[in-house]
């Protein structure tokens, strides 16, 4: 679309004022403008400023504690969780499952340079959350003799970044035409009045629409229609953040698979009532997703019979999301609503001032992914061990950072080496004095590593620094 159709379609729209400073700019400055407002839906918006389409208010008075399939004592001996196993590895080597890296952030919040995906994060060879994911990915592949795309969503902020990364490291041994990159969507922010704010003379204050906009992206880019034509029913969606992760597993695929979900999610209970998690629940009738933010306190302090948290499953971001539901939700059918938030913009003002305010000014727009499983038919949940599957790094300190995770990593490691008879001394708190290392590449889970370690016709010395692969 050239200028003079843009800018008729934003007067119409009551937004001319994008355009304002047009005269002043250079071409290139034009050019980045001009591709910044052709990503607008300017109807889109207009129903949204309407107060259509949105997932705001409600009351959450009614809510119960959502349903789940809870971890057996006895993982193999429960006659469930071994079917569901063997129906997961059937549609792995069916080649029915691609693995999706939600990926756009930066690493601002650890005080590091670039892409969140290339952070280090592993405790002896530092390997960056990427080189983890698709360790894992082959150690699938290989197991199962199938091939496993994997989708990475970027951001306008880090996609050339991320890119140049994992074509740098050769996608870390992966078929490069079985890695596919799509940039998240992006939504104008707006004042409390409606008027797109623009950051600059030449460019929109623009943000990410939300891990939910994930689903449209997807669809938007074409890899969607790829996956469909490889014959992909399963996508195993997932946080960059998360090394622990499991990123194919076959007892949630086979659980999913066998009660016909359209979307699975993978639950811990909560560590404490304020633990920063949202919480599944029944509302309505349909399991859905409460955050954190939103549950009345007396709702998360809540305890049942036995003490215990009432709203205890906390949602990771892990889920199984079939085919059939990102294209009803992404494509033509259902969308996803957007949630309001308002927050604090940098702008220009009337007379072209750039302004920082103090007080939120501004509504940003976004989607949450977990909005999908009130759409999908026969959602499941299925509990996972806090120990074995999140970890996230998100912070430079305290909760959640990379201290705390290096030293869950650890704390797994050597549980798989104490499990397979390996004299591992542990502190109070299950972390070993000693830094030691397991790539997926030589054991994805504690039956996995006991078997390769019998397999090992030499065992190597344990200590300080042990690297396995």
């Amino acid at each position: 679309m050239d200028f003079e159709q843009l800018k008729q379609r934003f007067d119409q729209a009551g937004q001319g004022h994008v355009f304002r400073y047009w005269d002043e700019l250079p071409e290139i400055e034009k050019a980045g403008l001009l591709s910044q407002a052709a990503e607008i839906d300017l109807v889109e918006l207009e129903g949204l400023l309407d107060g259509a389409e949105t997932g705001d208010g409600g009351s959450v008075s009614d809510l119960e504690p959502a349903p789940y399939i809870a971890l057996p004592d006895d993982l193999h001996g429960d006659l469930r969780w071994k079917a569901a196993r063997e129906r997961g590895e059937d549609l792995l080597r069916a080649g029915k499952v691609a693995a999706f890296t939600v990926a756009g952030g930066q690493g601002t919040r650890l005080g590091f340079d670039g892409p969140k995906g290339t952070f280090p994060v592993t405790p002896v060879k530092r390997k960056p959350l990427f080189r983890v994911f698709a360790e894992k990915i082959r150690a699938a592949e290989r197991v199962y003799g199938t091939s496993i795309p994997w989708l990475i969503m970027t951001s306008h902020a880090n996609h050339d970044a991320t890119v140049a990364f994992l074509e740098k490291n050769g996608f870390f041994g992966l078929p490069a035409e079985n890695v596919s990159f799509f940039r998240q969507g992006r939504m104008p922010a707006v004042t409390f009045d409606g008027k797109i704010l623009l950051e600059a003379k030449s460019s929109i204050a623009m943000s990410p629409d939300g891990h939910g906009g994930s689903l449209r992206a997807m669809v938007r880019s074409g890899i969607f229609e790829t996956l469909r034509s490889r014959g992909i029913e399963v996508i195993s969606y997932f946080q960059v953040d998360n090394p622990l992760v499991r990123v194919i597993d076959p007892w949630f695929i086979g659980f999913h698979s066998a009660q016909g979900s359209e979307m699975s999610s993978r639950m811990i209970p909560k560590a404490h009532p304020d633990e920063k998690v949202g919480v599944f629940c029944t509302w309505n009738g349909r399991i859905d997703v409460v955050e954190y933010s939103d549950l009345p306190e007396k709702l998360a302090r809540a305890t049942d019979g036995q003490g215990r948290i009432r709203f205890n499953s906390g949602n990771i971001a892990v889920h199984l999301l079939e085919t059939s539901l990102v294209e009803r939700v992404a494509g033509s059918g259902e969308t996803l609503p957007f949630h309001r938030a308002k927050k604090k913009v940098p702008h220009l003002d009337d007379a072209g001032e750039r302004v920082s305010p103090s007080e939120p000014n501004a509504i940003k727009f976004e989607m949450f992914v977990f909005d999908a499983v009130r759409m999908a038919e026969n959602p499941l949940i299925l509990e996972t061990g806090r120990e074995d599957e999140f970890s996230p790094v998100k912070n430079a300190t305290g909760e959640d950072s990379a201290e705390t995770c290096l030293r869950d990593q650890l704390k797994q490691f050597a549980r798989w080496m104490r499990a397979a008879g390996i004299d591992m001394p542990v502190d109070e708190n299950g972390v070993p004095a000693i830094r030691i290392e397991i790539s997926p590449l030589f054991a994805r889970d504690e039956d996995s590593f006991r078997e390769a370690w019998k397999k090992l016709p030499r065992k190597p010395e344990v200590r300080d620094g042990l690297y396995l692969e």
